[in-house]
């Protein structure tokens, strides 16, 4: 990777929002204290809002929201090693149950977790304020890459070029 960047305010929360949706999926990451892994656990993000926060569906009575309950620290572990996007969101997590917000980010897939769709009772959102995110972005597709990987090995010239940067919200 060769050029880091700052991005600010609303151009890291475009950043921030560009890649939730392109990776979607994180390992969301409660009780860090114990840093054991058992409280890991893969985590579709809803949707990214104006203000920078990351949203989540949940069960009021899961594991992880009494874990967040206990403690409001969380780490977001966002991948896509085909597209070479990466990103690791530290943040304050707090448990949602407002029935309007729930309505506003409703969609047919959360029903597969909520027997009851959006008025099950045991539903709950996690927003995740982010207190700092790092991404990478490596230019090109995986194929490419792999070339680039097997021409660098060969030249001993570096030919995979891409991005970091530190997401100021």
């Amino acid at each position: 990777m060769s050029d880091k960047a700052n991005e600010h305010t609303v151009e890291g929360i475009d950043k921030l929002r560009s890649l939730v949706k392109e990776i979607n999926t994180c390992l969301f990451c409660t009780n860090l204290k114990t840093n054991d892994g058992a409280t890991t656990r893969p985590m579709g993000a809803v949707k990214v809002c104006d203000k920078g926060n990351i949203w989540f569906f949940s069960e009021k009575d899961s594991d992880k929201n009494k874990e967040v309950e206990q403690d409001s620290n969380v780490q977001l572990f966002f991948a896509h090693p085909g597209k070479g996007s990466y990103m690791v969101v530290n943040g304050a997590a707090t448990i949602i149950t407002d029935r309007e917000k729930i309505e506003e980010l409703w969609s047919p897939v959360v029903n597969i977790w909520f027997k009851d769709g959006k008025n099950d009772p045991n539903i709950s959102l996690i927003k995740v304020k982010p207190t700092s995110a790092y991404y990478w972005d490596t230019d090109g597709n995986q194929m490419v890459n792999f070339l680039k990987m097997a021409a660098s090995v060969a030249t001993g010239n570096n030919y995979i070029s891409g991005n970091e940067g530190e997401i100021k919200i």
